[in-house]
């Protein structure tokens, strides 16, 4: 399944994606600064619900396309219903 979004799409999962490049260099630097243990592991969930986040953003685009060919033929469709599937997992 290849990656097509649309620009509108693809900048929010970039934004998403940049978001949650930074907050994960915060993390680091409150480790190195030895920061409060209750304080990084909130900042780590966020970074986790970031990249959860951008994660279904390309999986739900991916269906969306799926299901713009609903003519194809059925077994296509379950390959792709299982791949989806597989994807969504990944990320539970």
């Amino acid at each position: 399944m290849e990656l097509d979004m649309a620009a509108d799409e693809l900048k929010s999962v970039l934004n998403r994606l940049r978001r949650a490049q930074g907050q994960l260099a915060a993390v680091i630097r409150m480790i190195e600064e030895g920061r409060d243990c209750e304080d990084v592991i909130t900042q780590m969930a966020a970074v986790s619900r970031a990249l959860d986040r951008a994660g279904f953003a390309i999986i739900a685009t991916g269906l969306q396309h799926c299901m713009g060919d609903a003519g194809s033929e059925s077994a296509d469709r379950d390959r792709m219903r299982a791949r989806l599937e597989k994807l969504f997992l990944s990320l539970a």
